[in-house]
C-alpha cells in the first residue's frame, strides 16, 4: 500500500465542451458507459488504498456536492472545497487546497479515467521532494493531440510543458504527487500574472525549470482525458479499456 493516504481531485471548472447545450447535466456526472464520470476516478484512487479525498468544487457547487455524495465510497473519508475563483484556471482550484492537504498527495482532474496500473506506477515510482507526472510516450494514441499538455523531457526530468510545445516526447496524464512546494510555486506563477490568475502548467513550468519535475512513464497502461464529445465517444469505444476496467 502506498504511503500516500490523500488525493485531490479538481472539479470546479463549468466543462461546457463535454456538456454542450445540456445545462442539467453537470460534467463530472456524465455518463461513461451507464457511469457518472466522477465515479471511475473515486473507483481507482479507492483501489490505490487513499482514504481521504478532498474535492475541489465551484461552478454549480451545490449540485455538484449533492451528487458526489452518492458517489463516495463508504471508506472514503470526503470533503469539499469551494473555489469562489472557479471560472480562473485550474492552478487557482488546486491552490484553494493550500492547508487542507498534506504532503505528498495525489493529484488528479475529475475528467480523466485511468487504468488503475497507472496510478499504481505512479505511486510506486514516486519521489516525495519532487513534482511527479505520470506520463504518456505513445503519442500516437492520444486522441486529441493538439489540446494534450506536452512535454519535453531529459531522462526522468521534466523540462518544458505546454499545449504549444513543437518539440515533446511525452503527454502529461492529469495524475500528479505533489510536494507542499506545488503551492509557493502556484503562487509565484499568479504573481507572474499581476496576482490573479494562473494554471497547473504555469506552477510545473517554474517547477521544471528548478529541475523539480519528474516524469514517470506508463508504459502501455490506458487513460482517457474526457473533455469532449469526440473524446468520449473514443473511450466508450476502446476495448482494452473497457476490459481492463471491468466494464464490458
Amino acid at each position: 500500500m502506498s504511503a500516500i493516504s490523500e488525493a485531490v481531485i479538481l472539479i470546479a471548472g463549468q466543462g461546457s465542451r463535454l456538456r454542450g447545450a445540456d445545462k442539467n447535466c453537470l460534467k463530472p456526472f456524465v455518463p461513461v458507459l451507464g457511469r457518472p464520470l466522477l465515479s471511475y476516478t473515486l473507483e481507482t484512487i479507492s483501489s490505490a488504498g487513499i482514504n481521504t479525498v478532498h474535492l475541489v468544487v465551484g461552478y454549480e457547487s451545490e449540485r455538484v456536492i449533492a451528487q458526489a455524495k452518492q458517489l463516495i465510497p463508504p471508506h472514503i473519508n470526503a470533503s469539499f472545497i469551494l473555489n469562489r475563483d472557479w471560472q480562473k484556471q485550474n492552478g487557482i482550484s488546486l491552490l484553494t487546497a493550500a492547508g487542507h492537504v498534506s504532503a505528498p498527495f495525489l493529484l488528479t482532474m475529475g475528467d480523466h479515467v485511468f487504468e488503475n496500473t497507472v496510478i499504481d506506477c505512479l505511486l510506486d515510482n514516486y519521489e516525495p521532494d519532487l513534482l511527479n507526472i505520470a506520463i504518456d510516450r505513445k503519442l500516437d494514441s492520444i486522441v486529441d493531440l493538439d489540446d494534450a499538455m506536452k512535454l519535453q523531457t531529459r531522462g526522468n526530468k521534466v523540462a518544458g510543458i505546454g499545449k504549444n510545445l513543437r518539440s515533446y516526447d511525452a503527454i502529461d496524464t492529469g495524475l500528479f504527487v505533489c510536494p507542499s512546494e506545488i503551492f509557493a510555486y502556484l503562487e509565484r506563477a499568479k504573481s507572474k500574472n499581476a496576482g490573479s490568475d494562473c494554471s497547473l502548467a504555469n506552477g510545473v513550468e517554474l517547477m521544471a525549470a528548478a529541475g523539480k519535475v519528474r516524469g514517470i512513464d506508463i508504459g502501455s497502461a490506458r487513460w482517457h482525458d474526457i473533455d469532449t464529445p469526440r473524446v468520449l465517444e473514443h473511450a466508450e469505444r476502446d476495448t482494452s479499456w473497457r476490459a481492463l476496467r471491468s466494464l464490458n
